[in-house]
Order: structure tokens, then C-alpha cells, then sequence
């Protein structure tokens, strides 16, 4: 019987990474709707992200999540194999401990994952400490070439709206749902503003094999949700030759019937789980200041007392 164990991934163990990879899960929206993540695990190592190897009581998991650094959290992207109803899962709650631990070393303080509700894996996850602080569906349709619509002036975010985008986010996302929710620093978004104040803030990724949208839209101007989607899509590049999917989380139901009347339609529901770390503490160094991502400017000093008490919290 194998010692349990959990660690990173060395050259040795290519051939169990080649025979996982394939038969794994995505726990990434923003990927799975974007790109091709089957088999895509080699060249993700060769990228540079992170992956750790479990084994425990005669079986092995694989996994690997995406972190940068001026991030607060990590992101759990892949674990693998896929569990079935029935299946002992110690190798895979090994290897969510192991990746906790990993994502901690790195600066996280929490780790993600997004995972239909119906699925082994949900459980597994609340066995191995993660919560589900919030439900979000996907919502996706064909290409969409955009010949007429209301115009609005979206345009794209600078370093000048991110105090409107961080007003826009505290008064619309519920606080405790906040740290899972804050956009990571390689999306682009496009912000609108009415009479002067950010009124709706629309972060975009564009792979390979699609688009992927996240809106974060006030409610006061839920009559404009609908214009504000089309001017969006409209100025996102390959939207009428690549698929569109749409995240809509719970605080901002109000939007499916606008996505609907744009012919989009639900794909999966999911749980987004969170696990709060303890995040490692780095070496002191003395550096020049400079200006921080726009998730470090959202972060203010209240959310950041928040969140070292929940994170002591859990980890007791």
C-alpha cells in the first residue's frame, strides 16, 4: 500500500501526467470555456503551472492550479482522474491538501474551484475544507456578428476607473462573496459610466476555442443590461466567428432573461468553493513602490481584516 503523500510534479512522473490528463476535470470556467483543456496538462507544466501529484491507498491524483502574483487568490484549473459515484477518493483529498499547501508557498490566501453541484467531486471538496459561497450558471450561444444596436460609450478599462470599478463591485457583490469573485489581473474589461460614476464594468477572455465574459452590472440600470451586453459583444474581437459563454453569478439573476432574448442558453450550473489558506510569508525586500494591479486597489484595509479572520477561522 502507498504512504500517503502529496507533491510537485517532477520529470519522472510524465508518464502518470500523460495517462491522467486526459480523463481529469476542468474547475475553470474561464479555461474550460476558452480553451482545450484535454491533454492541454504537459504543456501547462512547460508554462510554468503549477501541478501536484497525490498518492494514496493504491491510487494517484493529479492536479494544478494558476496563481500570479499580485493575485489574492489561486485557481484551481484541472484534477484528475475524474471520480465516479462510488469511488474512494484519499488519493484526491491528499492532493487538495497538498495543492492548499502549494498555493499557500506561492502568496494565495485562498484557493478556487468551480464544480457542478452534481458531481462526485462537489463532495469531495467540502470534505477537504472547501465552502460554497455562491452558485453561478454559464450561459452560451454561436457566434454573434452585432450589425445594429443602442450605443453606448464602453470603453476600455484604464488605471483612472479602478476606484469606479471598486465602488461598482462593493455595491453590488455580497461581501462575503467578494474574495472569490474579484476579476485576476490577466482579464481585459470594458467599463461604461452614467452621469459621471461606473455603472457596469465587463471583463473579457478570448481563446482558442471561444469567449468568455463575466459582467458586473449595477441594478439601477438593469433597463440598459441588455444594450450594454450588445455593445460589448460588439466590441470584442472574434465574437462573430468564435462561441460566446457568459458567466451570470447568483447576486445578478436579473440577467438571464436579457442573455435569453440575445439567444444564449444555460449550459451548467455551478458551485464556486473556496478554501481559505494560510498564505506563506515571503522574505522581506526593499524595492522601489510602484502602482499595484486593480485587484490590490480593491483589496482595502476592512476586506483585509475580513479575510485574515475567516482565514484563521478555518484553518483552527
Amino acid at each position: 500500500m502507498m504512504t500517503p503523500d502529496a507533491r510537485a510534479i517532477s520529470l519522472t512522473d510524465l508518464p502518470l501526467l500523460l495517462r491522467l490528463s486526459g480523463s481529469g476535470t476542468i474547475l475553470d470556467s474561464e479555461l474550460q470555456m476558452t480553451q482545450d483543456m484535454q491533454g492541454a496538462s504537459l504543456s501547462s507544466i512547460l508554462m510554468g503551472r503549477p501541478t501536484i501529484i497525490a498518492r494514496a491507498h493504491n491510487q494517484q491524483a493529479l492536479g494544478q492550479f494558476r496563481y500570479k502574483t499580485d493575485d489574492l487568490n489561486a485557481h484551481i484549473t484541472f484534477v484528475g482522474p475524474q471520480l465516479n459515484e462510488d469511488d474512494d477518493d484519499s488519493a484526491l483529498l491528499h492532493l487538495l491538501d497538498g495543492m492548499a499547501r502549494e498555493a499557500g508557498k506561492h502568496g494565495a490566501h485562498a484557493l478556487i474551484a468551480e464544480v457542478e453541484v452534481d458531481q462526485p467531486l462537489y463532495r469531495s471538496l467540502r470534505r477537504a475544507r472547501f465552502a460554497a459561497y455562491a452558485r453561478q450558471t454559464l450561459w452560451r450561444r454561436g457566434p454573434l456578428k452585432v450589425n445594429a444596436c443602442p450605443q453606448l460609450n464602453l470603453t476600455e478599462e484604464s488605471s483612472t476607473d479602478q476606484i469606479g470599478i471598486t465602488s461598482l463591485m462593493n455595491s453590488t457583490i455580497p461581501a462575503l462573496q467578494q474574495i472569490a469573485f474579484m476579476p485576476h489581473g490577466e482579464v481585459e474589461g470594458l467599463v461604461w459610466r452614467k452621469d459621471g460614476q461606473v455603472e457596469a464594468y465587463l471583463t473579457h477572455v478570448e481563446g482558442k476555442h471561444g469567449i468568455y465574459i463575466v459582467p458586473f452590472v449595477h441594478p439601477d440600470v438593469m433597463n440598459e443590461a441588455e444594450a450594454l451586453l450588445l455593445n460589448a459583444i460588439a466590441r470584442i474581437p472574434r465574437t462573430d466567428r468564435l462561441p460566446i459563454a457568459i458567466c451570470v453569478r447568483s447576486y445578478q439573476t436579473w440577467l438571464e432573461s436579457r442573455l435569453a432574448a440575445l439567444g444564449f442558453e444555460p449550459l451548467m450550473e455551478q458551485a464556486v468553493m473556496v478554501r481559505h489558506i494560510a498564505a506563506g510569508i515571503k522574505e522581506p525586500s526593499f524595492k522601489q513602490v510602484r502602482a499595484r494591479s486593480k485587484l490590490e486597489i480593491a483589496t482595502n484595509a476592512q476586506r483585509w481584516v475580513k479575510n485574515v479572520h475567516l482565514t484563521w477561522e478555518t484553518e483552527d
